[in-house]
């Protein structure tokens, strides 16, 4: 297999693709990367590509190339361990996707635990099946306590026949640590044609005819969808509501009462971008901008990913809107 049928799903960030490509043609893989760059722009998609590729090129036995790259996509390869955050309900970790599927309401952001790290060192203690090594991907590795990112240190620092990817949007938001046991892969946003083909071929045209979501998204194709399947969960009387800040107490702390009773906290997490947007618009249109609510809303934004009970994080917020 070569490089380019590996990566051919993935559009852009052709940078990434030679570092990774040559890695693996110079037999100098290392044992940890740090996939680094914003949501949405395929890193996780990347990641694949590169364990397919680097299976197909290290295996002593012929692949099946198809099969290969299903069973990647699925996490259901031996010597691949895919990890991500999970949320904690009755004792049992759930992904996003199982919750969803369950009807859980989530009130606090999924997290990797640190029975997940332990786990991790439990499979790279055997040796690969079917690979030339093990791999373990961390997606959203930035979303480790500090328990968990101490535990993995110590995997780092001998992982073994191993390779560790870890996927997160900067190198400020893991420990530096464990930035340094890393070779990092840098990503980045997509240009306009770039995001064009992308969302045509997700089957998500529609989203070009929205310019407000475009910008929003600003070069990330998986944040455009996310954006838009949010609009399209919440009701146009509820956007209404929520476009302008509060003006009085009372109107402050019903929003804030609706906002956190009736959005799970992704979503409430999403908002605060959309208002960030909407707020940014109007101010731009007035000529008069008011610093001091976009600091409020990244508060809040600190405050819900620090598990802060969300309706006294958005009456905080609002009242602040209020004496502004």
């Amino acid at each position: 297999m070569t490089s380019e049928n590996a990566f051919s799903p993935l559009i852009s960030q052709k940078k990434a693709v030679e570092l990774l490509t040559q890695t693996v043609l110079q037999n100098r893989i290392a044992p940890a990367y740090l996939f680094v760059g914003s949501s949405g722009i395929g890193r996780s998609l990347a990641a694949r590509c590169f364990i397919e590729f680097l299976f197909c090129q290290t295996s002593t036995k012929p692949l099946n190339s198809q099969q290969l790259r299903h069973r990647i996509h699925l996490g259901n390869h031996p010597d691949l361990l895919w990890v991500e955050p999970t949320y904690l309900h009755q004792g049992k970790r759930l992904s996003a996707q199982e919750a969803a599927e369950a009807g859980i309401k989530r009130r606090s952001p999924p997290q990797i635990r640190l029975e997940q790290v332990r786990e991790i060192g439990q499979f790279l203690s055997r040796p690969p099946l079917e690979a030339s090594r093990l791999i373990v991907v961390l997606d959203q590795a930035e979303t480790m306590a500090e328990s968990a990112a101490n535990g993995l240190l110590k995997t780092l620092e001998e992982p073994g026949n191993a390779t560790i990817i870890l996927i997160a949007p900067g190198v400020d938001s893991l420990l530096s640590t464990l930035v340094s046991r890393c070779a990092k892969i840098p990503f980045y946003r997509l240009d306009e044609q770039a995001m064009k083909q992308v969302l045509k071929t997700e089957g998500q045209e529609e989203i070009l005819s929205h310019p407000e979501i475009i910008a929003m998204s600003q070069g990330s194709p998986g944040e455009a969808i996310v954006c838009w399947q949010q609009l399209q969960a919440m009701s146009p009387e509820f956007l209404d509501s929520v476009k302008q800040p509060p003006k009085t107490l009372y109107d402050a702390l019903i929003l804030a009462k609706e906002i956190s009773q009736t959005l799970e906290i992704e979503a409430q997490l999403w908002l605060i971008d959309y208002l960030q947007h909407c707020y940014w618009q109007q101010q731009q249109k007035t000529g008069k901008i008011h610093p001091l609510l976009f600091q409020k809303l990244e508060k809040a934004r600190q405050s819900l990913l620090s598990f802060v009970q969300p309706r006294l994080v958005w009456e905080c917020t609002f009242v602040a809107f209020c004496q502004t």
